[in-house]
C-alpha cells in the first residue's frame, strides 16, 4: 500500500463520488474524505484546488444546480465573482475533486482519476 494520502471533495450521497474514492482506493492509497459541504473550502483553497486542475472557476461550476439557475445562470461573472460564489453555495462546486500531490482532477466518470494514480 502507498503511504501517500490521497484527498477527495466529494458527497458521500453521490454515486460518483463513492465510485471514485473506491478506485482510489482499490488502488492502493490511502483517501482522505472531504464532505465539501459539510467543510467547504475557502476561496484560498478553491484557488490552489483550480491551479492543480489547471481550470478557471467557472469551468468547475455545476450549472444544473437549482441555486446557479436561481442566482448565476445568464451572468456573465469575473473569476474572483464565481469563487466567492462558490464559497457562498459550496453545492456550486464539481464533485469530486482528487487531489494528488500538485495535480488534481474532477473525477466524470470516476475512471478518469486513474490518469492521476
Amino acid at each position: 500500500m502507498s503511504k501517500e494520502i490521497v484527498r477527495i471533495y466529494y458527497n458521500p450521497h453521490c454515486s460518483k463520488c463513492r465510485e471514485t474514492a473506491l478506485l482510489v482506493s482499490e488502488s492502493g492509497y490511502a483517501t482522505e474524505l472531504v464532505e465539501y459541504l459539510v467543510t467547504p473550502p475557502d476561496k484560498e483553497e478553491l484557488q490552489s484546488l483550480l491551479i492543480k486542475l489547471g481550470m478557471k472557476p467557472l469551468e468547475l461550476i455545476r450549472k444544473g444546480e437549482a441555486v446557479f439557475k436561481q442566482h448565476y445562470a445568464g451572468r456573465e461573472l469575473s473569476d474572483d465573482e464565481w469563487l466567492d460564489a462558490m464559497v457562498a453555495h459550496p453545492m456550486l462546486i464539481e464533485r469530486p475533486i482528487v487531489v494528488r500531490g500538485s495535480k488534481a482532477v474532477v473525477a466524470r466518470p470516476p475512471e478518469s482519476v486513474l490518469a492521476l494514480l
